[in-house]
This record gives C-alpha cells, sequence and structure tokens, in this order.
C-alpha cells in the first residue's frame, strides 16, 4: 500500500507543479520586433491580436438549407475533357 501512496504523491505533486503557469503579457524575443503594420494601419498589430485568426483564415460557415430543388444554369466553361 505504501508504494500506491508514493505513487498518488508524486502525481499531485507532477499535477500541482504543472498546474501553475506564468501569465504575463507577451514580448517579442529580445533583438527581434514586431511585423511592420499592414499597409494602412495606424500602428503594429499587438501580440494578443496577432493571435487571434483573420475571418480569411478562419471564415464564417453557411449553413443555409436548401429548400427546394433547383436546376442548375448551364455553364459555357464546363467542357470534357479532350
Amino acid at each position: 500500500m505504501t508504494r500506491m501512496k508514493q505513487i498518488l504523491w508524486i502525481g499531485a505533486a507532477a499535477l500541482t507543479v504543472t498546474a501553475c503557469g506564468n501569465r504575463t503579457e507577451l514580448k517579442p524575443l529580445a533583438g527581434k520586433n514586431l511585423p511592420v503594420a499592414p499597409r494602412g494601419a495606424e500602428a503594429p498589430k499587438k501580440p494578443s491580436e496577432l493571435l487571434e485568426p483573420s475571418t480569411q483564415a478562419r471564415p464564417e460557415r453557411n449553413v443555409e438549407l436548401l429548400r427546394r430543388s433547383e436546376e442548375r444554369e448551364d455553364d459555357e466553361f464546363d467542357l470534357p475533357p479532350e
């Protein structure tokens, strides 16, 4: 039974150590700068803004359901292979 207690204590200690994280503001590494400001922007983005994905990287879903069948229009570029 003492072996089981040792394993539990080691597991609890490991969980405690890994649970305490350092939460500080993100800063660039020494000697490195943040990316330049995008064209048209007044100032470069902050690190927290750089971590958020853009709408182009993560577009919204269009989940509109098809309510009735519709015939497709003729596509003049839909040609058979040569």
